[in-house]
């Protein structure tokens, strides 16, 4: 596995802390995208449910959640109760406002780097998007290890991240951020012992950006529903 000890986690949280606390300002200027992308992220959450053991509607975990955007839009709509990790703490106090009339939907608030955040009880939907190409191999997997152990009963992680065409890890030094091959995450799934029961790939996004793929991950022990296994 390639090695990205080189991350530095000072150097990501400095970039961000001058970001606005904005749709346009998490998207990184591609604001223009969030409709779409949410759009999409229904389609797969849907079919989550759809499932023959699909996850319960309970409490989701939205991992690296900025402003609150996939909060707001995404998992509230469909969750009883939604805990966000986040650790700018700008756009961590930004969220209760951003959610408006939802808010009494919110649980906890994580304001904690995703490299350093141990859950403290399950969840049925573990969201994490644009955010795990701040995280070096080792962290991401023990992440996700954890993630993992944090699942009630049918829970699933939700990945969904760029992935590159070359097929070969590339970094952003600006933001000390990698982007991964799809090659890179299904040896990493499965180093965490997590197993796809779902993959796709996101439509509509402009051309000349990443090539954007959700993944539905649940521990490789669960055989009720990896019946829906696809790999």
């Amino acid at each position: 596995m390639s090695n990205q000890n080189d991350l530095c986690y000072e150097k990501a949280l400095g970039y961000w802390a001058d970001i606005p606390p904005t749709v346009d300002g998490v998207l990184g200027g591609f604001g223009f995208i969030s409709d779409m992308d949410i759009d999409g992220s229904k389609l797969f959450l849907k079919s989550l449910f759809s499932l023959k053991n699909p996850p319960a509607s309970h409490t989701a975990l939205d991992c690296g959640a900025g402003i609150g955007r996939i909060t707001k839009y995404l998992l509230l709509p469909y969750f009883q109760s939604v805990d966000v990790i986040e650790p700018d703490e700008k756009f961590l106090n930004t969220i209760t406002d951003f959610v408006g009339e939802e808010r009494t939907k919110l649980g906890n608030f994580y304001n904690v780097g995703l490299q350093k955040f141990k859950p403290d009880k399950k969840y049925d939907v573990i969201w994490n998007q644009w955010v795990l190409g701040y995280l070096t191999d080792k962290d991401l997997i023990s992440f996700l290890q954890l993630c993992r152990n944090a699942l009630s009963e049918n829970g699933v992680i939700v990945i969904k991240e760029n992935v590159t065409s070359s097929g070969k890890l590339e970094k952003d030094e600006t933001d000390s951020s990698v982007t991964r091959s799809l090659k890179q995450f299904l040896k990493i799934f499965k180093t965490a012992n997590l197993r796809r029961i779902k993959q796709c790939k996101q439509t509509n996004f402009p051309n000349g950006i990443y090539p954007v793929y959700m993944f539905a991950l649940v521990p490789k022990i669960n055989e009720l529903i990896c019946n829906n296994i696809q790999d």
